[in-house]
């Protein structure tokens, strides 16, 4: 393999920072590093394989939720949701056993992605279920889409057969006692999730 000068290297190194250091390898390659760049770059321990086809500036700090940054890096178009969303909002007691993230139906592909790591739970919505209530927050460098609080909670008791209601129950009480508690956008996404006349009794009790 060629060697690769220190300038090419220090060009990678420039437009890895200005993406929050962390670049799927076709980004990289339409951003102009080349593959040998990146390669080297590696061999040199400069930045880490996070997954197939995703790479990391070695000397940044510690990733704190890896697993969302890397789904959120391999799959743009996926919003984590439901059980994982209930752990990013920490209103739940339940480990994400795989990262949850829902799919656009409408949006053309209808096979679901695959990630060497790390596992991931594939949900599809449509429409608005699928558009409304999208929080975007940084994580590790990469803009993570992550339902709000008050959406998840609808998407919980919409999926209730699958998740199990006492884990949507338990997701209720627990954003109730943060003192947070708003009930119309809980009922505005409930109509969304068709899922209304379902949690009404639910947040009424709460109150």
């Amino acid at each position: 393999m060629a060697r690769v000068s220190d300038s090419a290297i220090e060009d990678a190194r420039r437009i890895l920072a200005e993406n929050g250091g962390i670049l799927r390898t076709r980004d990289a390659l339409a951003a102009g590093i080349q593959r040998r760049t990146l390669y080297a770059m590696r061999d040199r321990g400069m930045v880490e394989r996070l997954a197939r086809g995703l790479y990391r500036l070695a000397d940044l700090e510690q990733m704190s939720d890896p697993d969302l940054a890397i789904v959120a890096a391999r799959i743009p178009g996926g919003v984590v949701c439901l059980i994982s969303a209930l752990a990013y909002h920490d209103i739940t007691t339940e480990i994400p056993h795989a990262v949850d993230i829902a799919l656009d139906w409408q949006a053309g592909s209808r096979t679901a992605p695959t990630l060497d790591w790390p596992p991931i739970d594939v949900w599809w919505y449509s429409g608005e279920a699928y558009s409304a209530g999208i929080e975007i927050h940084n994580i590790d460098g990469v803009d993570v889409k992550v339902y709000s609080a008050e959406k998840t909670l609808a998407d919980c008791f919409k999926y209730r057969n699958k998740i199990g209601l006492d884990t949507a129950i338990e997701a209720l009480r627990m954003y109730r006692d943060k003192g947070r508690m708003d009930v119309p956008e809980i009922i505005r996404y409930a109509g969304i999730c068709r899922v209304k006349n379902i949690m009404r009794p639910y947040v009424e009790a709460l109150l």
